[in-house]
């Protein structure tokens, strides 16, 4: 909150955050944008993260178009921290009152003999939040309306409120296509209800085309507005207009539910030797899902696992932890260096179900691969447990940390450390850098980084993961 002014009467306390290093507690609990893109929903941040190529696969489209549409677009920024709120003695810090009097001048000014009409307090009070974080001009810190705020935090933490289904964008005759506002050449598209989603429930089909919302047309909308309007409180309906199957147009309702959103989808590939897991976002159930698809992979007799980051914008930073740590058994996955230059050493998680090195491993990235996927990323490949391939990575090297402000007045995100590698590299607007590099402007084939991956694990013998990094 703002500071009080020492020479006038306050009746709240101010409050301020700060960061839990336990990551056992909940308002410790580090967590994206993330991405938001990068994550990594709701466009806080300004960064654009290219897309991940159309993989060959049919169900990675699936995967895809959930972490585009349905986590919240560009909630890239990812490696937040929850505030825990700890009580301050109100007013203007004695030794900044100097500093501060510009500022009280100018409010008293505005609320004393503003003329324009009735001031709004709150929306002042916001205001000059807004302006303080803005004036850091750090990209990864902001100002959010309690609205705002709340629909943040439910895309970064792998649940929202909508009818449970993943869309996705086709051209005008049914193929897939990559539009910016919806028309006669660009329609929005049902890739699959959610297994046990209110949509499902309801009889929505792949393949249906929603034309309008609560009877208004989608046209001139982009695909973050459409989800928007589909999305809505838990017990509310919407009345969805579909056509299906070049059939008349026809109203469907469904009750909007909490949904949690699929992060995992995994297949079996090079005729069953190869595991393939692929990972949309960083929410504490991505986690558990990784681990239950490891295990999965090992009762299978599987002893070489793929796991594709490409376009995961990040998450918690915790999940991070717990996904590193099911390959890496002991050590350092990450460092935290706060405003003091205190660095702070988070280790591996025991009880890891891939840490035998005859597990081979390949972790797929790009350019869209950012914050909790690069903690994954950096640690996986300073430790030498497998091998990166793809594209250099994002390059998002701070934490954030979220506040909730009193009296419904919102929050804001704030930049207050940097994360590095194991080996303390900072990757921050440098990304890292794959031990396989594909350079997707001349390589051939459907998704030419998969098809490295593969030849990779081919030549590897469980034992030769350095090897091939010092080459």
């Amino acid at each position: 909150m703002i500071p009080s002014d020492p020479g006038r009467p306050t009746g709240a306390e101010s409050v301020e955050s700060t960061e839990s290093t336990d990551p056992e507690s909940p308002v410790g609990d580090e967590i994206t944008e993330l991405t938001s893109p990068p994550e990594e929903p709701i466009v806080v941040a300004p960064v654009a993260v290219p897309r991940p190529p159309r993989p060959r696969i049919p169900v990675l489209t699936v995967a895809a178009a959930l972490v585009a549409v349905l986590a919240g677009g560009a909630l890239f920024m990812s490696g937040y921290s929850l505030g825990r709120q700890e009580v301050l003695q109100p007013g203007t810090p004695p030794t900044a009152s100097e500093e501060f009097q510009p500022f009280w001048d100018a409010y008293r000014t505005i609320v004393e003999r503003y003329a324009g009409g009735e001031i709004d307090h709150k929306k002042l009070i916001e205001g000059a939040i807004r302006g303080m974080i803005q004036s850091l001009d750090d990209p990864y810190s902001s100002y959010l309306t309690p609205e705002e705020y709340r629909e943040s935090l439910q895309g970064i933490s792998g649940q929202f409120e909508g009818i449970g289904a993943e869309i996705g964008t086709v051209s005008g005759d049914g193929t897939p296509a990559d539009c910016a506002t919806f028309g006669p050449d660009c329609r929005l598209v049902i890739i699959a209800p959610l297994d046990g989603s209110p949509a499902l429930e309801a009889g929505i089909k792949a393949g249906d085309i929603i034309t309008g919302v609560d009877g208004s047309s989608l046209d001139g909308l982009t695909i973050d507005q459409a989800r928007d309007r589909i999305r809505g409180e838990k017990g509310t309906t919407v009345v969805l207009t579909i056509e299906r199957d070049g059939g008349a147009p026809f109203d469907l309702s469904v009750v909007r539910d909490v949904i949690v959103q699929r992060e995992v989808v995994t297949e079996d590939l090079a005729d069953g030797t190869v595991r393939y897991i692929r990972l949309a976002g960083f929410s504490e159930t991505g986690a558990d899902e990784v681990e239950v698809a490891l295990r999965a992979a090992l009762a299978d007799g599987v002893k070489k696992i793929v796991l594709d980051l490409r376009g995961n914008p990040g998450g918690f930073v915790t999940a991070a932890r717990s996904v590193a740590s099911q390959f890496i058994g002991s050590g350092p996955i990450f460092w935290q260096e706060d405003a003091k230059g205190v660095q702070t050493e988070t280790d591996a998680e025991e009880g890891g179900v891939a840490t035998d090195p005859s597990i081979e491993l390949a972790v797929l990235i790009d350019r869209g691969s950012a914050s909790a996927s690069e903690i994954v990323a950096g640690a996986i490949q300073d430790t030498g447990r497998g091998i990166l391939v793809g594209e250099s990575s994002f390059g998002k090297g701070t934490v954030q940390q979220w506040t909730p402000l009193d009296n419904d007045a919102g929050g804001f995100r704030l930049t207050v450390a940097k994360w590095l590698t194991p080996d303390k590299r900072w990757i921050h607007q440098v990304g890292i850098e794959p031990d396989v590099a594909v350079d997707l402007a001349t390589a051939e084939g459907d998704d030419p980084i998969l098809d490295a991956a593969l030849e990779a694990l081919d030549a590897l013998d469980g034992s030769a993961h350095r090897l091939l990094r010092a080459a």
